[in-house]
């Protein structure tokens, strides 16, 4: 039955016990009795919420100074906690926390009262102030007795920013009750913001989260201390600490779960639609007419607009290095097993590092500029290979390609990548010595042969990233050499190309990168040249592909009866490198959470010309060369089977088949043709014209069969004057759009919901923004 909210002996019993702990929370409120509160005994519910809120927002204003006015603060907190998501999965309960409660306002009486605010927003201020409340979440600064506490009203909360680092100077003394006290309060905060997970997905981005969009606006006078804070507090964490081995069990680490909740709070709150807004071109301008001579507002979101506004040297190289710090601190090998600090949250950092360079085209610019670059790109590379095999990780498969994808729109990127690769990170890759470009590819080469079949998507994702460095990559080594060209040889198969619409693209994209090393880099690249002309066979079928219909079927036949495996020809595949484990599947029953798809490769990129001074300047869609070909590129959906390993049985191989010729869509003369008489072949077939004969003749006057004599020739060799025109360079450049929003929105509040366990906040209650499946 109803209970009167006067009553507060009653009500008060929910907050006074003093030993509890917000685990001890999630076990004495069950999920069943809060539903059932809910169902039965509405008045209850909303009692008991308004309650609580009102009870932080007096902790709010009294600057909780005693034990006990702390305690029922910390209760609170993680009362609501506890049941904000079974509000918010009860579309009649949604609106609840913006309405207003009567005689709510802190004149009484009167209902209209100006100070009448939703309960949403009492709470959220009230949680940022106490973010803020000396002894309690912040040192205090006064050294005095207990009379003269700080007012928290009058505190300039500037002045007490959690960490030392970007636009703050003084670190404080580290104090791990503040930390705790923090945690939870973020805790709440996020649990608010958790509302989008209980929307299902749609492609209109602007359904702005409200909890979001007030925590974010002016109303929030801590919003600058409260954004500076969350940013410092993670890019200066150092998980290693002191260096001591095994430190980490012996003692517990206050600052972990305030990090990993600060980064989670950051990437919520940072959640923005940037292909809607007018972004600020390279130099800072907008792209706007020339009467535009105000600045334009930045965004509502405060928090993007000063993540967008950072633009000290000091503040960037702070953020770059926290942020590589710890992306890098998985792929720490030492001696002894298990002694060094391992962090679970980088799918976090890879969210947050995504959108300092989407909203801040300047930090960009200076990763760009900066050989730190390397430092985030190998511990892409590492997971990207770690996770190839995973079904749970595809989230984070993606999210590495994407950031990979952005970089490699900017020359500097594909600069940066000949610097030789030397740090040993143990990887499940093949042995080789050369540069990070070589990494790059190899890996690249590992998950398209080697990963599982929901991979396929982001195959022309791999393949525009090396198409978009290809004209600057000086040497590579003989191993990635080898598997561009097995890349090749597997992607123009008669029974691949013919087995779906947009396969052949990966064929174009492959000549494409041929092209530019051969029209731009030849001199250093011996190892490439001996590659094509050993494997010369490949661009002869290419260029005598048959297209009359017998052969299109005997094509897709052939794939039927014998599905051999793509021969691995290289003979220096065996070998892994020392000290790596295999990539492994997931184990059977882990938890994942389903994505949205992601927009096809003409929607994620646009493409750009490098002009002669290497300037960049947009194309045109009808000016491409490559949107005529064919029909456009279909987004592949997740259950798109292929792989190019031959480990698939011959039931996959046949259902394959069967699915692209049951009737949705065949291969005709007209559409092989259509593409075949574009295949950019002109480069490579002179080239070969002119050296094999040459090649061929070494061999025979001096009886070789020893590459480096040939690689010796090959190198002093060139082609000047004899190889056509050079073609103009093409760069796909990553484009914001509204789809690749949503794909975030998903993934991050995936991740969040999977990694939040203790307490499980949003475990089993209906979540409407993806699914959650078993492996």
């Amino acid at each position: 039955q109803p209970v009167e909210a006067t009553d507060d002996a009653f009500w008060d019993q929910f907050w006074a016990d003093t030993a509890t702990s917000v685990q001890d929370v999630f076990a004495l409120v069950p999920a069943a009795e809060i539903r059932a509160v809910r169902e039965e005994s509405p008045s209850n519910l909303a009692t008991l919420c308004y309650k609580a809120v009102e009870k932080l927002v007096q902790g709010a204003e009294s600057g909780c100074h005693t034990e006990k006015e702390r305690q029922i603060v910390l209760n609170c907190c993680r009362l609501l906690t506890r049941i904000l998501p079974y509000i918010f999965e009860d579309p009649d309960w949604r609106g609840f926390f913006w309405s207003t409660v009567p005689g709510a306002g802190r004149g009484g009486g009167d209902e209209d009262d100006e100070n009448a605010r939703p309960l949403a927003e009492s709470l959220l201020l009230a949680v940022t102030d106490l973010l803020f409340c000396p002894d309690f979440t912040v040192q205090s600064h006064r050294r005095s007795t207990v009379d003269t506490a700080e007012d928290i009203h009058s505190i300039d909360s500037c002045e007490y920013i959690w960490e030392a680092g970007v636009g703050f100077a003084h670190s404080p003394q580290p104090n791990y009750i503040h930390d705790l006290n923090r945690t939870e309060l973020l805790k709440l905060l996020l649990t608010c913001f958790s509302e989008a997970m209980y929307l299902p997905p749609s492609s209109d981005s602007s359904n702005t989260n409200p909890w979001v969009q007030f925590f974010c606006s002016t109303e929030n006078r801590h919003a600058l201390p409260l954004f500076t804070s969350l940013l410092n507090v993670v890019c200066a964490y150092d998980p290693v600490g002191y260096g001591i081995p095994y430190n980490h069990l012996l003692f517990s680490d206050y600052r972990e779960p305030l990090v990993e909740e600060a980064a989670q709070v950051l990437i919520v709150t940072l959640d923005y639609d940037s292909s809607t807004s007018s972004s600020p071109t390279v130099d800072g301008t907008t792209t706007g007419t020339a009467m535009d001579d105000v600045d334009p507002p930045g965004p509502d979101n405060l928090f993007v607009n000063y993540l967008s506004r950072i633009h000290r040297e000091e503040d960037f190289q702070f953020i770059l290095k926290g942020v590589a710090r710890l992306l890098s601190n998985p792929l720490v090998q030492t001696y002894l097993p298990n002694s060094a600090k391992k962090i679970q949250f980088h799918q976090e950092l890879l969210v947050l590092f995504w959108k300092l360079c989407d909203f801040n085209k300047k930090f960009l610019f200076f990763v760009l500029k900066s050989s730190d670059v390397l430092d985030i790109l190998v511990p892409i590379l590492y997971f990207l290979n770690d996770a190839r095999a995973d079904q749970s990780r595809v989230g984070l498969m993606h999210i590495g390609v994407f950031i990979l994808l952005l970089l490699s729109g900017e020359r500097n990127f594909g600069v940066r990548l000949n610097k030789p690769y030397s740090v040993r990170v143990p990887m499940d890759i093949p042995v080789f010595t050369g540069t990070h470009a070589d990494l790059l590819i190899i890996v690249f080469h590992k998950i398209i042969t080697s990963g599982h079949q929901r991979l396929q998507p982001l195959f022309d994702c791999l393949l525009t990233i090396v198409v978009n460095v290809s004209p600057y990559l000086k040497s590579l080594s003989m191993v990635a050499a080898n598997k561009l060209l097995h890349l090749l040889e597997a992607f123009s198969t008669t029974w691949f190309l013919f087995s779906a619409v947009q396969n052949h693209h990966l064929v174009f994209f492959l000549l494409e990168v041929f092209n530019n090393i051969i029209q731009y880099q030849f001199d250093g690249n011996s190892n490439l040249v001996y590659a094509v002309i050993r494997k010369r066979n490949v661009f002869h079928q290419l260029a005598n592909l048959p297209t009359d219909s017998q052969s299109i079927q005997k094509g897709l036949q052939r794939k039927k009866k014998t599905p051999e495996p793509i021969s691995r020809t290289n003979s220096q595949d065996g070998v892994s490198m020392e000290g790596s484990r295999p990539a492994a599947p997931a184990e059977p029953g882990t938890l994942k959470t389903s994505l949205v798809a992601t927009p096809g490769i003409d929607k994620l990129t646009e493409k750009s010309q490098v002009s002669e001074d290497g300037t960049m300047r947009s194309l045109e869609p009808e000016a491409s060369q490559l949107s005529s070909e064919g029909n456009p590129p279909a987004a592949l959906s997740d259950g798109e089977p292929w792989s190019g390993e031959a480990s698939h049985s011959r039931r996959d191989r046949r259902r394959l088949s069967s699915a692209s010729s049951s009737g949705q869509w065949t291969p005709t003369p007209e559409w092989v043709m259509s593409w075949k008489s574009k295949l950019p072949l002109q480069t490579i077939m002179r080239l070969l014209q002119v050296l094999v004969p040459q090649v061929e003749k070494i061999c025979i006057d001096k009886g070789l069969t020893d590459e480096s004599e040939i690689l010796k020739f090959l190198q002093h060799g060139t082609l000047v004057g004899l190889l056509p025109v050079p073609h103009p360079i093409l760069i796909r450049k990553y484009q914001a759009n509204s789809g690749t929003a949503m794909w975030f929105r998903t993934y991050m509040w995936g991740v969040i919901y999977l990694r939040n366990v203790d307490p499980p906040i949003w475990y089993d209650t209906d979540v409407k923004l993806f699914e959650i499946q078993r492996v």
